[in-house]
């Protein structure tokens, strides 16, 4: 998929999948490749919210990142520390898509239902 705004022609490019540490950014890339023709429209949905969902942890973490944390703690701890904190930003950035509706979500949902020609079921 190539999105192309204000100059950029690919998210793919900008985008470090290297870096992603969480099992939802793996899982989240499989389940948009296997979107296609056969693709219902609430599997659609669905990948649309965890989309969402996946987009506000990465900008939490980035947040995260411009606080200054304590550089004397123990590496043990830190790396603790560090592992219980990327489990709670994926609880809160869940939790943010949820209560908010998924405005993302259903923008990305509608975009893709017209690519793909899905029909909604009544």
């Amino acid at each position: 998929m190539s999105i192309a705004v204000n100059g950029f022609n690919s998210l793919d490019s900008y985008v470090d999948t290297s870096s992603v540490s969480s099992a939802s950014g793996t899982d989240l890339s499989g389940k948009l490749k296997n979107i296609g023709q056969s693709a219902s429209a609430d599997e659609l949905k669905e990948v649309c919210r965890e989309f969402e969902s996946y987009f506000i942890e990465q900008v939490y973490k980035e947040m995260f990142k411009t606080i200054g944390g304590e550089e004397d703690g123990d590496a043990s701890m830190s790396s603790l520390v560090d592992y219980f904190k990327d489990g709670v930003i994926q609880q809160v950035a869940a939790q943010t898509t949820e209560q908010t509706g998924g405005p993302l979500a259903q923008q990305l949902y509608e975009q893709m239902k017209r690519n793909y020609g899905i029909v909604e079921e009544s």
